[in-house]
């Protein structure tokens, strides 16, 4: 594959059974040989003398445990490469060796079934973002915010998402088993979801009968910018004056998608989005293309949680931050960085970070999420008794312009 396809999927990884944003060109066998020495653009400075050391002392001394299981040389090969991409240490930096990327590609084509939860990291640990609406995850009972302990009984201390995703993964009607930590539980959850082709609607609008208008966007995907331009026609068209954007949930998708969405609420050449590379390279700035539809007198709330990440928390916070809409909720995800998917080989590839999110006022998103304007909890008694207290903290600030009960310092700039 020539063309290197930059996207921000927080990746963030979904779990489905489609996939979206990486394109894969043909994949073939590979004979390359190993060699230490006049490597291709090596830097003068790494000497390899160690590793082909190591290799030497494996391959004199080392007898396998069972006569049932065998490596080859290349297998080798792959394994120096992921430890390579290990030391980085950053879980969205990964190798995808030939089995991997097929299993990307069969991601794509839908070949097999998924649960439909979007997974990253937090401290370290495996976490549930968001389960993805009417889907088997969702249905099963997973939340936002749960630490993924075990699949099928193999423990994920030491996972990354991609290969986290190859056991969830797996064929249609086949069931999997997460074990789970929840905040206030004191015994680890176990539960089992039944894979299926995963169908995720992109957003639900309507007008309220006290004349609050919502919209809830559940992903950035290739139709959510139509969908999102069918939502506010009919909102103009309501007459209503207050919105509620409901990101609740939305694990993200293109920046693309998010940068169209931004622009409906943004004036022309208004910041959106810095994608920061690094200190020693030039940001970049994406703006609004001004479709700018919204009226001084008209009133938005933003809803957000901890699955709200990446495109959502951009959207999020280009709107905040140009004083379009407040925040009501809990703090976003904090899922802010960019992957780019390069080849190594015809039939392995590298994932790699190579820049991270930055809010208008220059907040990285990655650090801590965005923290809500006003923060309101959702309890498991309120789950239980199907109560929607950050909605109904919503709608009281529109209606009344009242604050909800449980405010928060604004998001610091550290």
């Amino acid at each position: 594959m020539n063309t290197l396809q930059k996207n921000i999927l927080v990746v963030t990884a979904l779990i489905l059974s489609f996939g979206i944003g990486f394109l894969f060109g043909g994949r073939g066998a590979d004979n390359t040989v190993l060699s230490f020495t006049n490597l291709e653009g090596a830097p003068d400075t790494i000497d390899l003398a160690s590793v082909w050391k190591a290799w030497s002392i494996l391959e004199e001394r080392f007898v396998p445990a069972t006569t049932t299981k065998t490596t080859t040389s290349q297998d080798h090969v792959w394994g120096i490469i992921e430890g390579l991409a290990r030391s980085y240490d950053d879980p969205y930096t990964v190798f995808l060796p030939p089995l991997q990327s097929q299993s990307f590609e069969e991601d794509i084509r839908g070949a097999f079934g998924g649960v439909g939860i979007e997974i990253g990291f937090r401290n370290d640990i495996l976490t549930v973002i968001a389960p993805l609406k009417g889907t088997p995850g969702d249905t099963a009972g997973i939340l936002s915010g749960d630490f993924i302990i075990e699949i099928d009984g193999q423990g994920t201390q030491a996972m990354t998402t991609d290969e986290a995703i190859n056991l969830i993964r797996g064929d249609v009607g086949t069931e999997v088993v997460l074990t789970i930590a929840r905040e206030g539980e004191q015994e680890f959850l176990t539960i089992p979801i039944i894979r299926d082709i995963i169908e995720v609607p992109t957003l639900d609008y309507e007008l309220r009968d006290d004349g609050v208008y919502v919209i809830s966007l559940y992903n950035f995907g290739g139709t959510a910018v139509d969908e999102m331009r069918k939502a506010l026609r009919a909102f103009v068209e309501s007459e209503s004056d207050k919105l509620i954007l409901d990101l609740r949930g939305n694990p993200g998708g293109y920046l693309e998608a998010a940068v169209e969405i931004a622009s409906w609420f943004l004036p022309i050449g208004e910041t959106v989005v810095i994608e920061d590379f690094g200190s020693d390279k030039e940001k970049m700035v994406h703006r609004s293309k001004g479709y700018d539809i919204i009226e001084d007198d008209w009133k938005i709330a933003i809803l957000v949680d901890g699955g709200s990440a990446s495109a959502s928390e951009i959207l999020a916070g280009a709107l905040r931050e140009h004083n379009v809409g407040v925040l009501i909720g809990k703090k976003t995800f904090g899922k802010g960085s960019v992957q780019e998917l390069v080849d190594v080989t015809e039939d392995t590839s590298l994932k790699i970070t190579i820049a991270r999110w930055l809010t208008p006022n220059g907040i990285s998103i990655s650090n801590n999420g965005l923290i809500p304007d006003y923060e309101v909890e959702i309890t498991a008694d309120d789950l239980e008794a199907e109560r929607d207290p950050q909605l109904d903290a919503a709608l009281e600030f529109l209606n009344t312009g009242a604050i909800p009960e449980q405010v928060v310092e604004e998001e610091s700039t550290e």
